[in-house]
């Protein structure tokens, strides 16, 4: 099996644009993965299909690492929400039954479960929530761990093949957690960085040669579903599951894959499908979501997963004037709807901000994904001076940015 990884802004990097032997095994049935929020799992086979016009060779494969992790802050509080931010479009996900993955069709990213493998799903849509009359308060929950501050340092599990290392490890918890929250984090690392994808053939030849990639794919059912892996060992893993020393694998960042998923006719995306029970399906419905509520360079994620400098906070800074922001919507006092803040240990306030949906929802803590601009953000901050300023993507990798981080966002006021 030949894998390579496309990653033009490293090309020293060892083993990079060349072919690194797998090892292989003999293969042994796997159970295909399901789809959706299915209890029982459905077995199947790994296969070939052309995929039309392939991802971009030229793309290139954002780097991520990390450093030691410092920061912590306490439990979230919620202030009042200004006026002029807008109120949440829908509620947080709930967790309920088995259902199939058609359970999770033309729902709202904030309001559905996401279904996966061995997920529970709704067995009918949700219903908006209105913040303005909220039924409950939302659960406590910690907020910006120090550990989870900075990605996982980054590693190669195959020699010139770079890990994903945050949905790698968002993987391997999914035997351990709740399904429906699992799959949330599965969901949102998958905006970090790149997935590899197995080809049948030479990719590198068949690129060459302008021709469609024929991607592994599993049949469950009526559906098929494209593959993608998160590491190095989710491929090795694939090969000894199947045997089929004929292919190889290239590295591409993730929204070139589920663009290019979506452009075909695939029912969904199975991550990691050979590494029970650590593994995920995610329903084309859930793509489609992801896709169209992201920020279409995955600025503010790319800059949270990469290595931190000197240079992060205001890097980051800048680009929360021009890319997609979400605010959490939940209860404040007495009822009213407000914004969530963490607060330290010293009392100081920062408002949480978030890049994509997903990122409220997988807190876990009942609050509603609302959209907000860069100027709503500056009036937000400009009318509570007891705002230390902001932290974003609480779950992590996150970063908390004060006042003077945020002056290009605060300008934006006047």
């Amino acid at each position: 099996m030949a894998l390579f990884s496309r990653r033009p802004k490293k090309p020293a990097e060892p083993g990079s644009g060349e072919d690194v032997a797998a090892s292989a095994a003999p293969p042994s049935e796997q159970d295909a993965a399901a789809a959706g929020g299915a209890a029982a799992e459905v077995h199947g086979e790994s296969s070939s299909r052309d995929a039309g016009a392939p991802p971009s060779p030229e793309a290139q494969v954002p780097e991520t690492s990390g450093t030691e992790a410092v920061d912590a802050a306490a439990g979230p509080t919620h202030a009042e929400a200004p006026s002029d931010v807008p109120a949440a479009d829908a509620a947080a996900p709930t967790p309920s039954g088995p259902a199939e993955v058609d359970a999770v069709s033309g729902v709202s990213i904030s309001v559905s479960t996401f279904g996966g493998l061995g997920a529970g799903t709704p067995a009918t849509s949700a219903t908006p929530a209105t913040p303005a009359t909220p039924k409950e308060a939302p659960r406590p929950r910690g907020n910006a761990r120090a550990e989870t501050r900075v990605a996982p340092t980054s590693s190669e599990t195959i020699p010139g093949l770079r890990d994903n290392v945050l949905l790698r490890d968002a993987l391997a918890r999914v035997p351990d957690g709740a399904p429906a929250h699992t799959v949330l984090d599965v969901a949102r690392q998958l905006l970090q960085g790149h997935v590899f994808l197995r080809v049948k053939g030479d990719a590198r030849t068949l690129l060459a040669e302008g021709k469609n990639l024929p991607l592994a794919v599993v049949n469950a059912g009526e559906r098929t579903f494209a593959l993608g892996y998160s590491s190095g060992a989710a491929l090795q893993a694939s090969l000894r599951a199947d045997g089929d020393v004929d292919t190889s694998a290239m590295g591409q960042p993730v929204l070139s894959v589920l663009k290019h998923v979506l452009a075909g006719t695939y029912d969904g995306l199975i991550l990691d499908h050979a590494s029970a029970p650590a593994r995920a399906v995610l329903p084309r419905e859930l793509l489609q979501k992801i896709v169209e509520q992201a920020d279409p360079k995955l600025t503010v994620k790319t800059l949270l997963a990469g290595d931190r400098t000197p240079a992060t906070s205001a890097e980051i800074a800048q680009a929360l004037t021009r890319v997609p922001l979400w605010v959490a919507v939940g209860a404040a006092a007495g009822g009213k709807p407000g914004l969530a803040e963490g607060r330290q240990a010293d009392g100081t306030r920062y408002l949480e901000v978030y890049s994509h949906p997903l990122e409220v929802a997988v807190v876990g803590r009942g609050d509603n994904a609302a959209p907000i601009t860069a100027t709503q953000l500056a009036k937000a901050l400009g009318g509570d001076v007891g705002l230390s300023g902001v932290v974003v993507d609480p779950a992590g990798p996150w970063i908390r940015l004060t006042r003077d981080d945020l002056a290009p966002v605060l300008a934006l006021a006047s």
